[in-house]
């Protein structure tokens, strides 16, 4: 049997470390790359650069900023996508709170600070029993670092600019997974419901016990998850 190959985007200040677990659990008799999300002014730029190098046809899944990044590929070009799971990301542009945060982790960033990101992101991106695991504070410190403050900057700024995809959401016509983690409080189990509502025949998975990063919090389940939409 033919398999698509599977395309994952990575999320803010993530590289691909964000999806170790899941290259080896899915690679089996698949091409599986992680896109380069580091280049580009917004969305849309990201998002052309990533087709560019993609498959012809591929499953799509995006974490977060690349959950925004696969409304922008699948506006782009649906007929290349063959499946798409939408993982702790959401549809809707960002509220002011947001907003206002996005903005001061830039001026943090510019004004030189960009060494205390991950120390400012950690606390919200994993679940309260993961606050004190190091080894996973320390692969975040090192994906922000590898990230580095220039790409970091860009990609905050075009995650500031995306545009809304609710209204985007009826036209995905592709086999969709939608997973949250349970205690994400970046996108929380509300915001993926209403995707996974919006989308005709999507699969909501609600990840127990994690937060935003369900691929490396819960690798077990998400995997398990994927790997049911995949093979579906």
């Amino acid at each position: 049997m033919i398999r698509d190959p599977l395309l994952l985007v990575p999320g803010l200040a993530c590289t691909a470390a964000l999806w170790r677990d899941q290259v080896a659990a899915l690679g089996a008799g698949r091409t599986v790359t992680v896109a380069d999300h580091t280049r580009g002014e917004t969305i849309a730029d990201i998002a052309a650069a990533i087709l560019a190098e993609a498959p012809p046809r591929f499953a799509l899944a995006g974490l977060s900023m690349g959950g925004y990044l696969a409304f922008e590929i699948l506006r782009r070009a649906p007929e290349r996508v063959s499946r798409l799971a939408l993982l702790d990301t959401q549809a809707r542009a960002d509220p002011p709170e947001s907003r206002e945060i996005r903005l001061q982790q830039i001026a943090i960033a510019e004004g030189g600070g960009f060494a205390k990101i991950a120390a400012l992101l950690y606390p919200r991106l994993v679940a309260p029993a993961r606050l004190d695991d190091a080894d996973l504070a320390g692969l975040v410190r090192a994906m922000a670092d590898a990230t580095g403050p220039a790409a970091f900057v860009r990609q905050q700024k075009a995650i500031l600019t995306r545009p809304d995809s609710r209204p985007s959401l009826a036209a995905v016509r592709c086999p969709t997974t939608v997973i949250v983690g349970e205690e994400d409080v970046i996108t929380p189990v509300a915001l993926a419901r209403e995707m996974s509502d919006a989308i005709a025949g999507a699969r909501l998975v609600v990840v127990p016990g994690s937060g935003h990063l369900t691929t490396l919090e819960a690798p077990d389940a998400t995997s398990a998850a994927l790997r049911a939409w995949l093979e579906g």
